[in-house]
């Protein structure tokens, strides 16, 4: 058996080469993902109890690869490191698709063979508080695989732990399957997970950043609850691209000067501009809604740049639900939004296990398009990644790794 199966190639059914092709971050490349990513051999990694080797086919691009290549805020080579991994090297992506192809011992529900989809959301199903009751997502021992691990799915073989292993409807191509599931996941839990705070019929959503892929899930999700989806755009291009997914209407947020943090209360001047625009932002939300109703929930996720407005639009009551801050993580809010209006800020991170199947299961029977608008080969991944960060793509992006071109 060969130590190393070049791409387009592939190993007896079963085989572990000792080695294979990886999308590879090192410290001494920090910086931005055209630059961080370089594409090399590596280890193939061991397979333990409880796990699944996996023959990856095809994987998607998310803004963990991004943080991870800047090596800020969070260094993760070093964090591995800290939690036992002995390399000097990451690989992430942390979603894809592929074949199972090795299998440790107590592992249940899949076997050698088996076409599946992997997602990201990893915990210790052995930590006292899984084991009495707590969703892993909301588990100390909850991490993001593929940037709390040293290995994930830009390589061309992929360890998981069994639960992050799904059926893959055979509707979907590798690419379609690959692309998805940490967007329309994450999506699905923001605006499903947060009883009494979910959509309902007839509720505006304001989403933001919505032609990306958390954004194009996010529209086709509020759509299928009987929401009113309005998408933040920044030009015609995206616009029309989160029309196509189903939204209700867009806002164009170049329009609008306001973003950043609040002006302090000292600086009246700049505090009323900052008012201002913020009035000028609902009211033109008012207006593509087409009736004077503020949004019950608010999908974020750029951070510092929005919060403050999300805070200050969201409805009576309502939830604004944030599962990143692309734009910066400090943000500022005015409190008396927040308890005079009774409105909450909620946190949300990833999704559970039954999340995840239920996305899968409506992009399986084509109730929810997966908007893969672009794929790239392995060596490109540094270009996908690069135009992420960028804000450049719309929806979800694939990287082909062992999937042959089509």
């Amino acid at each position: 058996m060969k130590d190393l199966y070049p791409l387009g190639e592939t190993p007896p059914t079963g085989r572990v080469p000792e080695r294979m092709i990886a999308a590879t971050i090192r410290r001494e490349r920090f910086g931005e993902p055209k630059d961080a990513m370089i594409v090399e051999e590596v280890p193939t990694p061991p397979v333990g109890p409880g796990q699944v080797l996996v023959w990856v086919m095809a994987a998607g691009v998310n803004y963990n690869m991004v943080w991870a290549s800047l090596g800020r805020p969070v260094d993760v080579i070093a964090m591995n490191r800290r939690a036992g991994s002995t390399e000097d090297l990451h690989v992430g992506g942390s979603d894809g698709a592929g074949i199972v192809w090795a299998v440790g011992s107590r592992v249940r529900g899949t076997k050698v063979g088996d076409e599946v989809i992997l997602t990201v959301s990893q915990w210790d199903e052995r930590s006292d508080d899984v084991r009495l009751g707590t969703d892993g997502t909301c588990s100390r021992s909850t991490r993001v695989w593929g940037y709390e691990t040293s290995h994930g799915s830009l390589a061309q073989f992929a360890v998981v732990d069994d639960y992050q292993v799904h059926p893959k409807p055979a509707a979907l191509s590798w690419e379609d399957a690959g692309c998805f599931s940490l967007t329309a996941g994450t999506a699905y839990r923001q605006l499903c997970g947060w009883h009494p705070h979910t959509v309902s019929p007839g509720d505006p959503v304001l989403i933001w950043g919505g032609a990306g892929g958390l954004g194009s899930m996010a529209i086709q999700i509020v759509n299928q609850l009987g929401g009113v989806p309005v998408a933040v755009v920044s030009d015609g291009k995206k616009a029309e691209h989160c029309r196509s997914a189903g939204a209700h209407a867009t806002i164009d947020r170049q329009v609008f000067q306001h973003w950043g943090p609040m002006p302090p209360g000292d600086t009246p001047k700049d505090l009323r501009q900052w008012q201002v625009g913020v009035r000028r932002f609902q009211q033109a939300f008012w207006e593509v809604l087409g009736e004077r109703r503020s949004p019950r929930i608010v999908l974020e996720h750029p951070g510092s740049a929005t919060l403050p407005t999300s805070i200050a639009v969201c409805d009576l009551g309502g939830m604004v639900v944030t599962c990143g801050a692309t734009s910066g993580y400090h943000a500022d809010l005015d409190l008396r939004f927040l308890w005079m209006r009774q409105i909450r800020l909620q946190g949300s991170h990833m999704a559970n296990t039954r999340q995840f199947r239920s996305v899968i299961a409506l992009a399986g029977r084509g109730s929810l398009d997966v908007c893969r608008t672009g794929t790239y080969s392995l060596a490109e991944s540094s270009t996908a990644h690069q135009l992420l960060r960028e804000g450049a793509q719309m929806g979800n992006l694939a990287i082909r790794v062992n999937a042959p071109a089509a």
